[in-house]
């Protein structure tokens, strides 16, 4: 298993039609940023997630959870979702 800067995500993000295959490919991305953007709460956050991932050994699914990398995704919606319990149970004493 590959550990550090060079592990690869499960799944590359895409983020401003770049792919961001590995740890390093995020941090850089991040680091090259505007210093206004890179300041902002959420890219701050993607990067201390970064760190504790990259040296902690933590898994690389939690930083593709953040926000600011994942700003452009959007959710394939479900109509169906998830069925609703019309009915109401009856209790012992109800009956």
């Amino acid at each position: 298993m590959i550990k550090g800067w060079g592990r690869p995500f499960d799944e590359p993000i895409d983020v401003a039609g770049r792919k961001l295959v590995t740890l390093l490919d995020a941090g850089e991305y991040i680091a090259a940023m505007p210093k206004k953007e890179h300041n902002a709460p959420e890219w701050q956050a993607a990067m201390e997630a970064l760190l504790l991932v990259a040296e902690g050994g933590g898994p690389t699914m939690f930083v593709r959870t953040l926000r600011a990398l994942n700003h452009h995704y959007v959710p394939e919606f479900n109509p169906k979702g998830k069925e609703p319990h019309w009915g109401r149970r009856k209790l012992k004493r109800d009956q």
